[in-house]
């Protein structure tokens, strides 16, 4: 069950990170995300007393608000660099970072993961090198604004990273509060930006029902992680859903013809590999 659910997280947080980003191309990445949670948090929570089976704890909402502090930080940049750079560059190294970090916060914390999966975050570390190597380095003809998006997609990764352990620690009885929390906070945070930098919330012409559909999916992910979370250990329910880019890469090259340079290319099979190893580790 819990690899299911994990599956799911990660089809979700694709698709929904691909549509994200697309609709970050024309609009204000502050815009898209804030009405994005506020179109995907009207069912959530009207969904919640009918699906909610846990005990409310001030301790869990503390997890969860650490949690939506850093998921709303890790989808601003992550939404910032989709839209500056190539997503099936961006997309990998934030995700390689999010599947490593727990497997290194378990690991400090008194975890002791096996061979595997510590040579998986050695390789996914080697993934991040190559991925976000420059392309004018290579004899191909690149797009020039690829290297964009590469600062964002680190400081994204760590966010995402952080968001899986928080979210985790609150645990399985405060049911679907966490949750709760997450988009509460994560909300609020948003919005003091948006008042702070005055950014106009209108959405661009055609845009509205994308960014309605991203706010929509990224709820139903951050559903099927927290449920996998109570199935799963963390060290594999994480690194699964990390494997959200192959999602976000295939939507990518199919509907904005992307392609890569080899380099990156052998880049992506390193981050494959690193997952896959911290997985199955």
């Amino acid at each position: 069950m819990a690899i299911l659910l994990s599956i799911a997280a990660a089809l979700t947080y694709g698709a929904a990170d691909f549509v994200g980003g697309l609709m970050s191309k024309r609009n204000e990445v502050l815009r898209v995300v804030f009405v994005s949670q506020l179109l995907g948090n009207i069912p959530l929570f009207l969904a919640f007393p009918l699906v909610n089976d846990g005990a409310m704890s001030t301790e869990a909402l503390l997890w969860g608000a650490g949690a939506g502090i850093a998921g709303g930080t890790g989808v601003v940049l992550l939404y910032r660099g989709l839209a500056m750079g190539r997503m099936s560059v961006v997309a990998p190294i934030t995700a390689v970072e999010a599947a490593a970090f727990p497997v290194l916060f378990g690991l400090a914390t008194g975890e002791r993961p096996s061979e595997t999966a510590l040579i998986g975050v050695g390789v996914a570390i080697v993934a991040v090198a190559l991925i976000s190597r420059a392309p004018e380095n290579s004899s191909e003809e690149v797009d020039p604004t690829a290297r964009s998006g590469v600062a964002e997609a680190l400081g994204a990764g760590f966010a995402f990273g952080a968001f899986f352990i928080l979210l985790d620690g609150a645990g399985d009885e405060p049911g679907m509060w966490p949750l709760l929390a997450v988009r509460a906070t994560s909300f609020v945070l948003l919005g003091a930006a948006v008042v702070a930098t005055r950014v106009p919330l209108k959405p661009a012409a055609g845009t509205f029902i994308g960014i309605a559909v991203a706010g929509v999916l990224d709820v139903a992910a951050n559903v099927f992680y927290l449920l996998s979370t109570r199935h799963g250990l963390l060290s594999l329910v994480a690194v699964i859903t990390s494997m959200y880019p192959a999602m976000t890469v295939l939507l990518a090259r199919l509907w904005l013809k992307e392609r890569m340079v080899r380099v990156q290319i052998v880049g992506l099979g390193f981050a494959a590999m690193g997952i896959t190893l911290i997985a199955t580790g």
